[in-house]
């Protein structure tokens, strides 16, 4: 058997069709395409999953979830490389270095994939549950590093605000506390309080001169 012998199963497939070359084939004068009408012209095929000006199947059907940007820099590593390699502390950097993930890998996650009974101390990458008692029960441990996100903007915004209401909460339910007088000092005297004054007497109108 050569690879100038191979070709496909007697039946798998077809001759195909060579239209327009005559009403006696079948395939002439409007080669399989009919009288008139939009797909019988020329350039008169819509994208896929048109239907006419109605709702597509696509826009239809609900989401659900998202596909995550960064999935692909994300690496797998099992029980097993963990196994060959000679380093007792393993982290990213240290997979990097030994070639077990890409140099491109953001982070990785360890699952629980052959044999290991080596003592290991893993830091700061993912740890399935079945792998962390894998690595416990060989000795080793687990020390997952949790990295703070900053905030953003709005969140920032968010968090002025709320900051500033509490403190007109806080500013508002405070009442000024009154001044305490020193030992041995007279009490200020108060000033008597003002006598209202009296209307004027009005002046009686003088009769207008004739």
């Amino acid at each position: 058997m050569r690879l100038n012998d191979l070709k496909p199963a007697p039946g798998s497939r077809s001759g195909r069709h060579r239209v327009g070359r005559g009403i006696g084939s079948g395939w002439g004068k409007t080669a399989g395409r009919g009288h008139k009408g939009q797909k019988s012209r020329a350039g008169g095929f819509h994208k896929v999953g048109f239907e006419g000006g109605q709702m597509p199947l696509h826009r239809r059907l609900p989401k659900r979830g998202f596909t995550s940007l960064s999935r692909r820099y994300v690496e797998v590593v099992r029980l097993s490389e963990l196994q060959k390699l000679g380093a007792e502390e393993i982290d990213l950097m240290v997979l990097k270095q030994a070639g077990v993930v890409s140099a491109l890998a953001i982070d990785a996650r360890v699952i629980k994939s052959g044999e290991l009974s080596r003592k290991v101390a893993v830091r700061g990458i993912g740890v399935t549950r079945g792998a962390q008692a894998a690595i416990e029960a060989a000795g080793g441990n687990v020390a997952v590093v949790s990295v703070e996100r900053k905030a953003g903007r709005k969140q920032a915004r968010l968090e002025a605000r709320r900051k500033a209401r509490e403190a007109s909460i806080a500013a508002a339910g405070q009442v000024p506390a009154e001044k305490k007088a020193p030992a041995g000092a007279k009490p200020a005297a108060q000033p008597a309080p003002k006598k209202a004054d009296k209307p004027a007497a009005k002046k009686a109108d003088k009769p207008a001169a004739k």
